[in-house]
């Protein structure tokens, strides 16, 4: 199984992040050929109380490392990783797993 892991910072205006992130990027990313499972996490604060340096996860789960590339590959995946750039590119860290 191999994920592609999106790690968001904190944005300046979350509620504009969430309406896109949530109405326009997850409606894309679902389309991408391949993917088995999407799964949000909003951070809600570190183990001291703080608020956390990120704001959201979301973790994006493929059966195999091949299907993973084919699905960035595809158009669907390229649609989303512009749409990603066009709102978050400067929020976002993105890592690609693969469980053991």
């Amino acid at each position: 199984m191999a994920k592609l892991v999106a790690l968001y910072k904190q944005p300046e205006d979350k509620r504009a992040f969430d309406d896109h992130y949530f109405n326009v990027h997850a409606p894309l990313t679902e389309k991408i050929p391949g993917l088995t499972e999407m799964k949000v996490t909003t951070f809600t604060g570190t183990p001291m109380g703080k608020e956390s340096p990120y704001y959201l996860m979301c973790e994006m789960t493929y059966n195999s490392m091949d299907d993973l590339k084919k699905g960035m590959g595809s158009d669907e995946g390229k649609a989303s990783g512009k749409d990603l750039m066009s709102f978050a590119g400067n929020l976002v860290t993105l890592m690609i797993s693969e469980e053991q």
